[in-house]
């Protein structure tokens, strides 16, 4: 039996709807998911955290899977997955031969991506996946502590409500990739509608003092336009 949550997958796809509807399952699975939308911005997430699995769709602009996998496997061992169209069977070869240590074809059932990506995880060597996670996020001059969900500033620890430590939480599980307001309803286990998420929008801003040298204007806990929340740790 895998420990879901000791894994951190990154979801690699063009497609919004599909990216988020991954990230989403994989999450109520029990994953810490990160996503990215191209292969740019994967590199990027990859510069700063480390994964223990790849989900990437191959027909994507500019970088394809199969090139972003060739090109990630000069110097990354991470499985990699790819997300193939139906029949496609020469992109299939081609992302086998490129590194990829496995595919599903489109479209598929989530619970069959679930099964693929526990498979492909049985086969890595058992290692401490806790370990490769990062361990805290550099917000400036304030660290937060993710395994201890601890907010410091310098050596002096920052008093966290509830409802911030559920957030801090929730936006250190896929830093540099914003949270929907209605999402951060729903994670935060209160009722759908308009008024919780203006609740919500006076809890970020509450949390951003906590966070930011000018909460007015924030660096580190940002405003995504039409996408919701982001925490952008260095």
């Amino acid at each position: 039996m895998i420990a879901q949550s000791e894994f951190h997958l990154m979801i690699v796809d063009d497609d919004e709807r599909i990216r988020s509807l991954l990230q989403k399952y994989l999450i109520r699975q029990g994953f810490y998911v990160s996503a990215a939308r191209d292969a740019a911005h994967a590199r990027r997430l990859l510069d700063g955290l480390e994964f223990d699995l790849i989900v990437m769709d191959v027909m994507m602009p500019g970088e394809d899977g199969i090139a972003l996998t060739r090109s990630l496997r000069e110097t990354l061992s991470t499985p990699i997955l790819l997300l193939t169209a139906r029949g496609e069977t020469e992109d299939r070869i081609r992302g086998l031969e490129a590194g990829a240590d496995d595919y599903i074809a489109k479209p598929f059932e989530p619970r069959e991506l679930l099964l693929r990506i526990n498979a492909v995880l049985r086969r890595v060597p058992v290692t401490d996946a806790s370990a490769r996670r990062p361990k805290h996020l550099q917000l400036g001059p304030v660290r937060y502590d993710v395994e201890r969900g601890e907010l410091w500033h310098g050596d002096q620890l920052v008093r966290l409500t509830a409802t911030e430590s559920q957030l801090m939480q929730i936006f250190s599980a896929c830093p540099g990739e914003p949270v929907s307001r209605s999402a951060l309803v729903e994670k935060l286990g209160r009722d759908t509608g308009g008024a919780q998420e203006r609740a919500v929008d006076v809890q970020i801003t509450r949390l951003r003092r906590k966070l930011e040298a000018d909460s007015k204007q924030p660096r580190y806990l940002q405003t995504v336009r039409g996408a919701g929340y982001m925490l952008a740790p260095d």
